[in-house]
Order: structure tokens, then sequence, then C-alpha cells
């Protein structure tokens, strides 16, 4: 039986089998006077070989109890042996398949790659632990908030797009130059609007738009996550069959809109789940140690409890360390 295995055998002893003495907990094994080694009258107990290896097996240990946790609730589907899969895959293309199985045992402490999809797929239950915790999290003012500041019923419009004509080679003058030219086209078009043409003509004349140009100019309908920042709000805030006063700007150039047509949006019921799950999402990209707090707290949650308070203590400095750290250098969630 290697290291390994015997931590874990021992801490599967102790979870199960322990006595409290003195002060303080303190698990000891029931078998602690059997020997482990002897040595010329001499012996290494059950309970020696424990607390020697107890000073390195918090991270196991931590492993062991979220397996506890989530293997059920989570059961591996095609969604995360795709996940591991793909992993695996950008691993190998990294590293190159002579140096792959150095660098798992290095960087994720694998010695062969089913311990590498074991722990990736630890992670893998871990992160759909803590998504269903935030979105559970989630309070109504939260979700009320969110949905009148960004749904929105789907817009429907049409555009004339003035490009701007530039090239690699131009000084930024010469693209700047460029850049007014259109911008000046762009309010040529807005006058003669203004002057009564109509807008479908004026597609057909100076769009460069080849999508839309003999459609005179219809996008259909659209939303916020559809397109251009600009052109998004330009549309939305225009009334219906009015058309942009200014040349709306985007990476394409120069626009000029006309609003045709708005849905209402949907009902909050309808899209509640789907910004809930935003939300736990923009949490998490927020401040990356809200996922080491939430584990703490499903941890809590399922009343996980210490039979040794001194790996209660290694426990909590450990998830204290992570939780410090990813504040401090804003680095990935990973590992327990």
């Amino acid at each position: 039986m290697n290291r390994k295995k015997i931590l874990i055998y021992l801490t599967i002893v102790v979870a199960v089998s322990l006595s409290l003495t003195g002060c303080g907990k303190k698990a000891e094994l029931k078998v602690d006077k059997q020997t482990a080694v002897a040595i010329k009258g001499s012996k290494i107990t059950a309970n020696n070989l424990y607390e020697e290896l107890k000073k390195d097996s918090i991270e196991t240990l931590i492993n062991m109890v979220d397996h506890k946790l989530f293997d059920k609730k989570y059961p591996t589907d095609d969604s995360e042996e795709k996940s591991i899969n793909d992993q695996i895959t950008q691993i190998k293309s990294y590293y190159g398949e002579d140096n792959y199985l150095s660098a798992i045992k290095t960087y994720f402490g694998a010695d062969s790659e089913k311990e590498l999809k074991d722990t990736l797929s630890l992670e893998y239950k871990r992160g759909l632990a803590v998504d269903d915790y935030l979105q559970d999290n989630i309070k109504d003012d939260e979700i009320e908030k969110y949905y009148n500041n960004n749904i929105f019923g789907d817009v429907k419009a049409s555009h004339i797009l003035i490009s701007v004509e530039t090239t690699d080679d131009m000084s930024d003058e010469e693209k700047d130059k460029a850049k007014e030219k259109a911008l000046n086209k762009a309010k040529e078009v807005i006058k003669q609007l203004d002057e009564g043409k109509s807008f479908a003509s004026l597609v057909k004349k100076y769009s460069d738009d080849d999508a839309t140009k003999d459609k005179k100019g219809d996008l259909g309908y659209f939303n916020s996550d559809d397109m251009d920042p600009n052109f998004w709000d330009a549309a939305l805030n225009l009334k219906k069959d009015n058309y942009t006063k200014e040349p709306v700007e985007s990476a394409y150039g120069y626009h000029i809109i006309l609003k045709t047509g708005e849905k209402k949006k949907k009902t909050l019921n309808s899209v509640k789940d789907e910004i809930k799950k935003t939300l736990a999402q923009e949490k998490l990209t927020n401040d990356q140690s809200i996922y080491y707090e939430s584990l703490i707290a499903i941890r809590e949650k399922n009343k996980i409890t210490f039979g040794d308070s001194e790996l209660e203590k290694m426990y909590k400095d450990y998830m204290e360390k992570l939780i410090d750290n990813t504040k401090n250098n804003g680095s990935s969630t990973s590992n327990n």
C-alpha cells in the first residue's frame, strides 16, 4: 500500500472511528496500539503513523469530503466528459506528448492520466456545486434590478452603413482623415433624409453593408448581445419609424439607423433562471474568492464536522490561504 493509500485508509478510519481526549478534540485510531512497524523491541503504532501522515493530509481529506458531497449529486455526464477531454487535449497541445506526463505531475500532482481525470472531474463537480449555491442565494431584489436594467424586448431596425476606408499602411493622420470623410458622408445622408429622401433609396445609393443593401437595410429583430453597444443603445432609444439624427459609430464605421419595430420584453418569471445564472457568473468573475467561500459554505451547510481539532485548524488555515491568494493576485479557481 503506497503512502497515498495509507493516508486515505487512515483518514477513513479516523472519520468513522474516533475518541475525544483532553481539552480539545483529537482523533485517535481504535487500533492505535496495533504495530505498524516493529524495530528491535520498539514499534511504530497506527497512531504514530497517523500523526505523521496528518501533516500533509488536508488536501486529500478535503477531496474525500467533496467526493462524498458531489459525486452522487452531480453524476458524470457527457458535458463533464467533454470538458475533461477538452482540457486534456489542451494540456497535451501546450506541453507536447513527450512532456505531458511530467507536466501533469508537476502542475496537477497526478501520476497518470487517470488520476488527472479524477482531479478534473472533482473540479468540474465543484464548479457545478458553486454555481448552484450562488444561484440559490441570489436575492429577489438583485434579480429585479437586473431585469429592469438589462432585459429588453427585441428591436427591429434598418441601417445605412458608411465604412471608414483605411489600410494598414496608412499613417494615423491618414486614418483620421478617412474617418472624418466617412463621418461627413454619413451626415450628408442624414441631411438628405431630413429633406424627405426615402430611407430605402439612400440605402441602395450609399450603404456599404452588402448583406442588407438589397433588403432596404433591414437587419431584422435583434437584442443587446447581437449588436455593437453604441448601435444597440441608439436603436433602443429611438421611437418607432424614427431615424438617428447623428451618425452612430461602431467598429464597422458610421450608421444611420431607422427603427421599424420593437417587441415587449419577456416576463420576469420567464427569464428569472437565466438572470440567476448570469448574476452567479458575474459574482465569480468579479471576485474569484467567492468560489472558495462558497465551497466552505456548502460544506458547513452539509454539517461537516471534524473529530480532530488539529485537522480542523489545518483545514481553516488552508482555505483561508486559498482565499487570500486569490484576493491578492487574482489567481484562477482550482483545487478545493
